[in-house]
């Protein structure tokens, strides 16, 4: 066994600094054998290798944090935090930089919950089932919003701008007061956190003065150790309305009409437009269609929808709480379609008292889409490509187009959807591969780098990446020579000056690793 030190340590400071470790959590809570460095390395990137951790530490408690953090500092060893380290698709479990020690927190599972104004505080290891399963044990009325793969922590998930399904379905938007170990191991807590005692923590976003909770999100300026969350009362009733529609050009109206509805609030959920293959690659997978290369010619895809009555595109609405407001808001929402060549609707309509729905629209954690990295067979994985667009019918549809045109030059089968917020899309595409075909991966990369490319054109810039992009997607916020960056990168600076919190996330990296910075030649 080999240990992996971070860069500019030696191995013999590197075992120093996980003695040190082991005095505060004991030893069976250090792990840095070549087994453990696999289980917390990301499976789907193309290269583990790149991002291989040298070890990860385990706390419990935020005293326990607070000293791996001082006692990081005096070793000057990087940590990479996790919650549940679920982020498939933009790194998992792995750090940015090779050597980091992960911090692991998936045994912090503390929840409490206020039923009379809706809201939750967490610690980092509670996941969606353990939320879930903590309000279905104690009957309490409040439901969850949660991801498409819900095995993930709630605070992670909200700390990446993770979404949901419901009308709480932006999830970062939800927070409300955070606890934080910082850089030197000094504890914060924020907004009206920061009065001892406060009975409005989780109920007041912003406290007095500068209102740091989302200084906190997708950033390494500190370790969050508690997340306040507001949350969605169970609803008298849930309507939904769920549409296919058949052409590929149908995506400029489709969005022209949901986008009012959204902007007016009529709709409230983030409804998303997603391409058939979102729907049959939990269905199917491409062995049992196709055995040639290149991507799918479209006789196949349109003997994949036939097999399984699917559209181009679906599209799911749902509307929640008095019955009164449901009905008369889906009335509305059908009269926006009328006399458009919708392909198929289906109406759905649940209310208290009803068995319950086990569906993410009713808060029920799920997993079942990342049945969609069986694909190709083999090791699947997959990475996201999520630009931002305004809600513009034109403009999706001209994104479709260039980004449909990129998949098949690089042979790749189109994964994706345009999700509506309530002025903007986030164009989420998955990229689809088998880590046992060498020729595929071969060309991932390269497809990515020219995804992130054609979008820059058109100012359209990611809300997150995988670990391999990061510092190529920060450097495409290019405004007065990247003063976003530099910003970032002077409160990092001072905040942690010897760059041991999760040096490189979101492209912020520490004067001490400044180096490592990798924008494919860029730099």
């Amino acid at each position: 066994m080999a240990l992996v030190p971070p860069p500019g340590l030696t191995v013999a400071a590197f075992e120093r600094a996980l003695r040190a470790f082991a005095s505060v959590v004991g030893d069976e809570w250090v792990f840095a054998t070549d087994e453990d460095r696999a289980t917390y390395s990301d499976h789907f990137a193309i290269d583990e290798e790149a991002h291989r951790p040298g070890a990860a530490v385990a706390p419990i408690t935020v005293e326990e944090i607070q000293a791996i953090v001082r006692l990081a500092n005096e070793h000057k060893v990087p940590l990479w935090p996790i919650s549940r380290g679920k982020n498939f698709g933009y790194g998992g479990a792995a750090p940015r930089l090779r050597g980091s020690v992960v911090l692991d927190l998936s045994r912090m599972k503390k929840i409490e919950v206020d039923v009379e104004n809706g809201t939750a505080l967490v610690e980092p290891g509670v996941g969606f089932y353990d939320l879930y399963d903590y309000i279905q044990r104690n009957k309490i009325p409040l439901w969850l919003s949660v991801p498409g793969n819900s095995w993930g922590s709630v605070c992670g998930n909200a700390l990446d701008r993770g979404v949901g399904y419901t009308t709480y379905g932006d999830h970062t938007s939800k927070i409300c007061g955070l606890e934080v170990v910082l850089p030197d191991g000094d504890l914060v807590r924020t907004g009206m956190g920061a009065m001892s005692n406060a009975p409005t923590w989780q109920l007041y976003r912003y406290g007095y003065g500068p209102a740091w909770d989302q200084m906190f999100v997708q950033s390494n300026f500190g370790i969050v150790t508690k997340l306040g969350l507001w949350m969605m009362r169970e609803p008298e009733t849930m309507v939904g309305i769920d549409m296919e529609f058949d052409k590929p050009d149908d995506l400029e109206w489709i969005v022209d009409t949901v986008a009012p509805l959204r902007r007016e609030g009529i709709l409230q959920q983030s409804p998303s437009i997603g391409s058939w293959l979102r729907g049959a690659a939990v269905l199917t997978t491409r062995a049992e269609w196709y055995d040639k290369p290149g991507a799918l010619p479209d006789s196949v895809i349109d003997a994949i929808r036939r097999k399984f009555n699917m559209g181009w595109w679906s599209l799911s609405m749902r509307f929640y709480g008095p019955e009164e407001i449901t009905e008369a808001t889906a009335k509305v929402v059908r009269r926006a379609f009328n006399g458009r060549p919708v392909l198929s609707i289906k109406d759905s309509k649940w209310k208290q008292g009803d068995p319950p729905e086990l569906s993410a629209w009713a808060g029920v954690p799920i997993t079942f889409p990342l049945q969609n990295a069986n694909w190709h067979g083999g090791r699947g994985g997959h990475i996201g490509f999520s630009p931002v667009l305004p809600a513009n019918g034109r403009l999706a549809l001209e994104q479709f187009h260039r980004t449909y045109a990129r998949y098949k030059e690089f042979g790749m089968d189109y994964h994706g959807s345009f999700a509506m917020g309530e002025r903007h899309i986030t164009n989420v595409n998955q990229v689809l591969f088998n880590k046992d075909d060498p020729e595929m991966m071969a060309r991932v990369d390269r497809f990515f780098r020219t995804l992130v490319e054609d979008a820059k054109k058109y100012g359209y810039g990611e809300y997150r990446t995988h670990l391999d992009y990061m510092d190529l997607v920060a450097w495409t916020y290019d405004f007065n020579d990247r003063a976003l960056l530099r910003l970032n990168e002077k409160v990092k600076n001072a905040l942690d000056p010897n760059g041991i919190l999760a040096p490189g996330k979101s492209g912020i990296w520490p004067a001490r690793y400044a180096e490592h910075r990798d924008v494919g030649g860029k730099a």
